[in-house]
């Protein structure tokens, strides 16, 4: 597995002590980052993969997607299934779903990136183990997800760099990066090896300005290449980045 190699990072000593009447350990991740950086969408790509979306489900929520003119939103809006959150394409509440694997329960918890409600953001993150922060591969949008922000200009700081910060100060120590949207046709990122690096470097950089130790990032934090939308890295390594060899684990 690739995304979910998360599981990997389990097998030390678990931050969740819930268990399931079945003797599954239970897992809550939370999908954190910035707005538009794809995080609903890979939740619900993750789900269907898993078989935890039904074909007829699927289809309705393609033919509505289609519908309000964002085909690109199908998967997006089995976890945003609020009226206000499909209309604006920005998930507002945390909104969360449970699927299983033969030795874990998983929680998985797709938190807002819109800086409005950060609040929500929060109150998802503070129920989690582990927290995947998502990036967004395209050159303006990973800008706008990693501003500082500076209210005399109005520059809007970036949720990647504010969510860095909150989970790291709501005490998550098991966390996975994600450069998302790498089948972007926007800034030559077309899977290319050169723009993740760029990105993982920067990412490097900002966690370690938001108190994360340099230790832990170099050695226990992954930065994974992903295109959430098409499955690619998600359940099994992507043919179209095959300089990314990953990691195959028990999940």
């Amino acid at each position: 597995a690739v995304l979910m190699s998360v599981v990997y990072f389990f097998s030390g000593p678990l931050l969740s002590t819930m268990s399931d009447k079945d003797g599954k350990q239970h897992v809550s991740i939370v999908v954190a980052g910035h707005v538009d950086a794809g995080k609903s969408s890979l939740t619900g790509r993750l789900l269907y993969d898993m078989g935890g979306i039904d074909e007829r489900v699927m289809e309705k929520l393609k033919k509505k997607a289609e519908e309000n003119g964002k085909p690109s939103f199908a998967f997006a809006y089995y976890m945003d299934n609020q009226k206000a959150e499909q209309e604006r394409g920005i998930t507002i509440a945390c909104n969360t779903k449970e699927f299983y694997t033969n030795r874990y329960h998983y929680t998985i918890i797709d938190a807002p990136g819109h800086r409005d409600f950060i609040k929500n953001m929060i109150t998802g993150s503070s129920q989690a183990d582990v927290a995947l922060l998502l990036c967004p591969a395209d050159g303006s949008s990973f800008i706008a997800s990693i501003a500082k922000g500076d209210h005399k200009t109005g520059e809007v700081p970036g949720q990647t760099r504010n969510h860095a910060r909150l989970l790291n100060l709501l005490g998550i120590r098991q966390l996975i990066v994600g450069v998302n949207k790498m089948d972007s046709t926007v800034d030559n990122v077309q899977y290319g090896e050169k723009r993740y690096v760029e990105i993982s470097t920067e990412v490097k950089r900002i966690l370690l300005q938001e108190g994360w130790k340099k230790d832990q990032i170099e050695k226990e934090i992954p930065v994974i290449p992903m295109a959430g939308f098409h499955g690619e890295n998600i359940l099994k390594i992507s043919e179209k980045m095959p300089w990314w060899k990953g990691v195959d684990i028990q999940i």
